[in-house]
């Protein structure tokens, strides 16, 4: 999901998840839908467990969906190894955080996961963890992002907000969209990087 600030991209997923409600209509999320959602405010971790706590919950192997996995292996993968999975979660980084949230998301057991700028602070490895984690995700993940080379690897279908209320569904990766989006806009168009509303009423 992409478009400029303000577009309404972390709106929708509020919605989804039931945080906001909307102002008209209505939003129905499946019988079936489990929902694990990281936001850009990661602030919703256990202050006082340890890493390697916070992510395996105790457990020695991780069973995720076609696989067990050695969790602290699991966390390594994130960037987190020897020491590191001993410190408490309360002093970790923003992007220690991130990492720490990722890890815990893709193994929910979630069959619909919503990030939220989920490369934000993150390096290189952890980025590639990230990858894989929702290349082997067996549900759906929809992912708001401004990087563009993320969505290349990741994305199938783009969901984007073009500005002056124009919503755009695309079956394809970012670079395909861009493509299509400069053959209907003009080949030198980029897309709006602020939202620019209507007055309501005159001043």
């Amino acid at each position: 999901m992409i478009g400029p600030n303000g577009a309404g991209k972390t709106t929708m997923f509020r919605l989804i998840t039931r945080a906001e409600q909307p102002d008209a209509g209505t939003l129905r999320v499946g019988d079936t839908v489990k929902i694990s959602h990281v936001d850009q405010s990661r602030d919703s971790l256990p202050d006082e467990q340890t890493i390697y706590e916070a992510i395996s919950g105790g457990e020695e192997t991780l069973r995720m969906p076609g696989r067990e996995v050695n969790a602290r292996a699991y966390c390594a993968q994130f960037g987190f190894t020897g020491a590191d999975q001993q410190k408490k979660v309360g002093v970790l980084s923003g992007g220690e955080r991130n990492r720490v949230h990722l890890a815990r998301l893709l193994k929910s057991g979630a069959n619909l996961i919503l990030l939220d700028e989920p490369t934000n602070d993150l390096d290189v490895n952890s980025i590639r963890a990230l990858e894989e984690g929702l290349e082997n995700f067996a549900g759906c993940a929809v992912v708001v992002s401004h990087d563009r080379w993320f969505l290349d690897r990741v994305a199938t279908h783009i969901l984007a907000f073009e500005g002056d209320s124009t919503v755009v569904f695309y079956n394809g990766n970012y670079s395909a969209y861009l493509e299509d989006y400069r053959r209907r806009k003009g080949k030198d168009a980029d897309q709006p990087h602020r939202i620019k509303y209507r007055k309501l009423t005159r001043g």
